[in-house]
């Protein structure tokens, strides 16, 4: 399913974990394949995908954080992270 068809929700997948690296000073997703750094807009985003909001719902909150936040950026990052298998999604 992809990240761009409506009311989908995301989640970190569950055998991947986001945490702040003290020693890199940035954040990261670990797998037992890979480590990904990830920035803080991606961490933002990411911290919000907990499997009960949609992509529009994370869209509306990071609106109400940030001046900017491009809906089409946000569904670009799931997307690719979805395809590494990082973001698992389901129709809500």
């Amino acid at each position: 399913m992809a990240i761009t068809e409506p009311m989908v929700v995301p989640r970190i997948a569950p055998h991947v974990r986001m945490r702040y690296d003290a020693a890199r000073g940035q954040h990261v997703l670990l797998s037992p394949e890979r480590i990904i750094v990830i920035n803080e807009t991606a961490a933002a985003v990411l911290e919000l995908c907990d499997g009960s909001r949609s992509v529009d719902d994370i869209v509306v909150e990071l609106r109400t954080r940030y001046d900017e936040v491009s809906a089409g950026d946000i569904r670009h990052l799931l997307d690719e992270l979805s395809a590494k298998h990082c973001v698992e999604v389901h129709d809500g």
